[in-house]
C-alpha cells in the first residue's frame, strides 16, 4: 500500500496534468487579457456580491501560482507522513485533485464575473462546497489512522479504535453536510450566513465525537483493571 500511495504521490503524469489544470486559468487570463479590466472582483460576500478586488495581473498569474504552491506543499506533507501507507488511494486521489478543481471553479466565476456575464457566483461556490463534502464524507469511513488525512486530533491519533470510530461517524456527518449545503443553495441572501454553521457542525460534531469516544474507552478500561 505504502508503495502504491508513494507512486500516486510522485507519478510524473498525473503530477503533471493537475499542475496543468490549475494553471489552466492562467492562460485563459493570458487569452482574455485585452478584455479583463484593470481591477478583478476576486471575493464576493453575502448574495455573491462583489467586496474585494485585484489588479488584473494578480488575478491571472498570482491566484493560480498560490494555488500551484498549496498544491505542491500539499503533495510534499503527504509523502513526509510516515503513515501515509494507510490513507485510501482514493482518498489520496481526491486530496490530491481539491486544489485543480478548486483552481477551474475560482477562474470559471471570477473571469465570467469580469466579463459581465451573469453569473450566481453563491450557488456555484454551495455547490461545490456540498459535493466536496459528499465526497469526502463517501470515502472518509475508508481512510486509516494518518498524519495527512481525516479528523486529526489527540483522540484518534493515540487510538486506531478511535480513529475507526470517529471516522464512520464522520462520513455520515459530512455527506449529510453536504446535502444540506446544496440545499441551501436554493435560498437566496441567507444561504451564506447558514453555511457557516452547518460547516462548524460538521467539522466540530466529529471532534466531539472522539473526545466522548475517548472518555468511553478510559471509563472501560479503568472498569476492567
Amino acid at each position: 500500500m505504502e508503495k502504491k500511495i508513494k507512486q500516486i504521490i510522485l507519478n510524473r503524469g498525473q503530477n503533471l496534468l493537475r499542475i496543468l489544470v490549475i494553471l489552466i486559468p492562467m492562460a485563459a487570463g493570458i487569452f482574455l487579457w485585452d478584455r479583463l479590466p484593470d481591477q478583478i472582483a476576486t471575493h464576493f460576500g453575502i448574495g455573491g456580491e462583489a467586496d474585494g478586488w485585484s489588479s488584473r495581473g494578480f488575478t491571472v498569474f498570482g491566484i493560480p501560482l498560490i494555488l500551484l504552491v498549496l498544491q505542491l506543499f500539499c503533495a510534499a506533507a503527504t509523502l513526509a507522513d510516515p503513515k501515509r501507507e494507510k490513507i485510501n488511494e482514493k482518498m489520496m486521489n481526491i486530496v490530491l485533485w481539491i486544489i485543480p478543481a478548486t483552481s477551474i471553479m475560482v477562474g470559471v466565476m471570477i473571469y465570467t464575473h469580469a466579463l459581465g456575464y451573469p453569473v450566481d457566483i453563491e450557488k456555484i461556490c454551495l455547490f461545490y462546497v456540498g459535493i466536496l463534502f459528499i465526497v469526502i464524507g463517501n470515502y472518509m469511513p475508508k481512510c486509516r489512522q494518518n498524519y495527512t488525512a481525516g479528523i486529526k486530533v489527540p483522540w484518534t491519533l493515540a487510538s486506531e479504535d478511535n480513529w475507526n470510530h470517529t471516522h464512520r461517524m464522520a462520513g455520515w456527518t459530512y455527506v449529510l453536510g453536504g446535502i444540506a449545503v446544496i440545499l441551501i443553495s436554493f435560498i437566496k441572501m441567507a444561504s451564506l450566513v447558514l453555511l457557516l454553521p452547518i460547516i462548524l457542525i460538521v467539522a466540530l460534531l466529529p471532534i466531539l465525537y472522539s473526545f466522548l469516544y475517548y472518555l468511553k474507552e478510559n471509563r472501560e478500561k479503568k472498569e476492567t483493571d
